[in-house]
């Protein structure tokens, strides 16, 4: 599947909400990189920033709780990394969700559904995903 370049204004061709900026495109590849970024770094950490004591689980009613183990909280460099790709993935997001492409769309009659629609597409537009199935596959 691959994604069609934007149509100029005054082309004379219709709007193609998928026809992403390829601007846009790169911000959403970077969001998701970052994002697995984050969720690997999070994977490697326990499970409190904090040093905390834990607490044993218990059985109340019928009911379980699960416990948690001790925490020796996370080492400085692990936390500031976190707080890093953290404040980049918000910044990125941010010039995603404010990109002018939306309120273009907007103007040329995509709105309420459709939008949200075309905003979930750009997650999976081309060049926009980071890793496909089949890099996967040809990989192992």
């Amino acid at each position: 599947m691959s994604t069609p370049a934007p149509a100029s204004e005054d082309s004379g061709a219709p709007f193609d909400p998928h026809a992403f900026p390829t601007d846009l495109i790169a911000a959403q590849r970077q969001a998701a990189e970052l994002f697995a970024a984050l969720h690997a770094l999070q994977a490697t950490l326990p499970w409190s920033r904090e040093p905390h004591p834990g607490w044993p689980g218990e059985t109340e009613r019928g009911r379980e709780r699960p416990g948690r183990p001790v925490s020796p909280g996370w080492p400085a460099d692990d936390a500031a990394e976190f707080d890093r790709l953290l404040a980049e993935l918000r910044a990125v997001t941010a010039v995603i969700q404010c990109h002018r492409w939306w309120e273009r769309c907007e103007e040329e009659g995509i709105k309420g559904g459709d939008l949200v629609a075309t905003r979930m597409a750009l997650k999976y537009a081309e060049g926009a995903v980071p890793l496909v199935r089949e890099d996967v596959d040809a990989a192992a």
